[in-house]
């Protein structure tokens, strides 16, 4: 895993949300296939949680779901991100935007599974 992927992960799980979107968005650039779809829906997250701290519900909505749809297809895991967990995240504040009266849930974060090397 290349360093500027883990920075953003990194970032994210550090709620600096804008900033995780530059340095994913960096790897994105360089991606091809199902690992720039994949990234794209990471990126999107991303800026949907900026938008949250910075009060714009339409931003956020918007970028919740692009994301959601762009993550979902990949399964419990894709390029060592517990997708399945995330999306578990995702969808409690999904199911906060349909019930606004329950509280919103914590903010999301990214669990990379790491699988030992063979020797």
């Amino acid at each position: 895993m290349e360093q500027e992927y883990l920075e953003g992960i990194r970032l994210f799980n550090a709620q600096r949300y804008f900033e995780a979107h530059e340095a994913l968005e960096a790897v994105w650039l360089k991606a091809t296939g199902d690992r720039k779809a994949f990234l794209h829906g990471l990126i999107q997250v991303a800026a949907a949680f900026h938008h949250y701290t910075r009060g714009n519900g339409a931003g956020f909505c918007s970028l919740l779901e692009k994301g959601c749809a762009k993550l979902e297809p990949f399964g419990a895991e894709f390029e060592n991100v517990d997708t399945a967990a995330l999306l578990h995240q995702l969808q409690q504040w999904r199911d906060h935007l349909e019930k606004p009266s329950l509280p919103p849930p914590p903010l999301p974060r990214i669990d990379l599974i790491i699988k030992p090397q063979r020797a």
